[in-house]
């Protein structure tokens, strides 16, 4: 049962401009060590993200760059099952790589939030969030620092794993099967596939899409950036998500 969390936190809604990363190692279901870092972004710092985490320029001064620290992150992630909790950190970091022209870490990633959504029927459509999720365990931590973060998605996949009874391998097949295998719509679901380490992967598309006008995505930025994680999906999906697409957009 031996598995690597990790989580990062960004500057700006540029999803490669990590400032922060924290990594925690669990071996044999028990937390054996961690490693953070602040990272230069070499990027602007928005104040929304700044008001969620903390992290400014004048903190990140003299730290190493994503490409600094890329080869101490891969000694520890290359062949191991990578934790994050929702794909955000994953494709951050996919992102970062791609910007810093490395390479990403060569692992097997597990989402600890689709774990959830199948293990806790209540969490399965809502309340998947990290915070939420550790209330319901009974795991208290500083949300919005990386390594806490880190520690606290591990957490709760030992918390899952000890609710199923299932190993780490059981786990893997199950996030890569329907929330509800039984479901009928589920069998008959039109699969595609697409570039998971994309920026948009795994997002509400279709309801971004219906949004009429690019005002209603520029209200509320600190409500919408705080719900990156998923704490609140419906206002994640049609602000947030928005948000990083016109980002995204207005950046090529």
């Amino acid at each position: 049962m031996n598995f690597i969390a990790i989580d990062v936190e960004t500057a700006n809604a540029d999803m490669a401009s990590i400032c922060s990363i924290g990594a925690a190692i669990f071996e044999n279901g028990q937390l054996s060590s961690e490693w953070y870092s602040l990272v230069d972004p070499d990027d602007y710092f928005d104040p929304v993200n700044v008001s969620i985490h903390g992290v400014d320029e004048s903190m990140v001064a003299g730290s190493p760059t994503y490409r600094d620290v890329a080869s101490a992150i891969g000694q520890f992630l290359n062949d191991a099952v990578v934790v994050t909790h929702t794909h955000f950190d994953r494709v951050a970091m996919h992102q970062a790589a791609h910007r810093w022209a490395i390479e990403p870490p060569r692992c097997t990633w597990l989402d600890s939030a689709r774990v959830v959504r199948r293990v806790w029927a209540e969490c399965a459509r809502s309340g998947y969030g990290l915070a939420d999720v550790c209330k319901r365990i009974g795991y208290e931590f500083q949300h919005h620092n990386a390594l806490e973060d880190a520690k606290a998605a591990g957490h709760v996949l030992l918390a899952a794993m000890a609710e199923t009874g299932l190993d780490l391998e059981g786990v893997l097949r199950r996030v890569r099967q329907p929330i509800d295998p039984s479901s009928a719509s589920s069998a008959g679901a039109i699969r595609r596939e697409g570039n998971s380490d994309g920026p948009l992967f795994g997002e509400g598309i279709g309801r971004l899409l219906a949004e009429p006008s690019l005002e209603r995505a520029k209200r509320s930025p600190g409500k919408a950036e705080h719900n990156h994680r998923g704490e609140h999906e419906p206002e994640w999906v049609e602000k947030e998500l928005h948000t990083r697409v016109i980002t995204q957009l207005a950046r090529r």
